[in-house]
């Protein structure tokens, strides 16, 4: 099963009001559960993660007396997103190097990170050409679906 699979369980579990669903399968077992409180949480985390980015680059443009010239130079980024809620992980262990640093070439199958999302470990992939020109997700901290991880020039 993969993650598209998945996705569209979940939308199924949605559209039915669903709050579990299990199944198993040629020696492949899936749970999944809809908590009351799960919502909220979601809510509730999406916008802080949404704020400190926000003032981050703002004070950069207000400090910079070059805003425009900078505009323009993050308008050529391409972003790598997260596809799912997890925890991002930059490296395989954490005495192992980064899978991606700053000014590293990526190609679409370079692995640039790890998201562990329900005790699965999930390589995420750049999907696009470039050069890492900065990882903006930290080691070790949660990650909503969309939240941008890294930007590639």
């Amino acid at each position: 099963m993969d993650l598209k699979e998945i996705k569209e369980l979940i939308a199924l579990m949605r559209k039915n009001d669903l709050s579990v669903f299990k199944m198993e399968k040629e020696g492949f077992k899936i749970t999944l559960k809809k908590g009351t409180d799960f919502q909220p949480v979601i809510t509730t985390t999406a916008a802080p993660v949404a704020f400190p980015a926000a003032p981050a680059t703002a004070a950069a443009t207000v400090s910079t007396p070059d805003a425009p010239a900078e505009s323009k130079e993050t308008s050529n980024l391409r972003e790598i997103t997260s596809p799912m809620v997890g925890t991002f992980y930059a490296s395989p262990s954490p005495d192992a190097p980064s899978f991606a640093t700053v000014g590293q070439e990526v190609t679409e199958d370079t692995v640039v990170c790890i998201i562990e999302a329900m005790k699965v470990m999930n390589e995420i992939k750049a999907e696009c050409r470039g050069v890492i020109a900065e990882i903006v997700a930290e080691n070790g901290k949660p990650v909503q679906y969309g939240q941008v991880l890294f930007k590639v020039r």
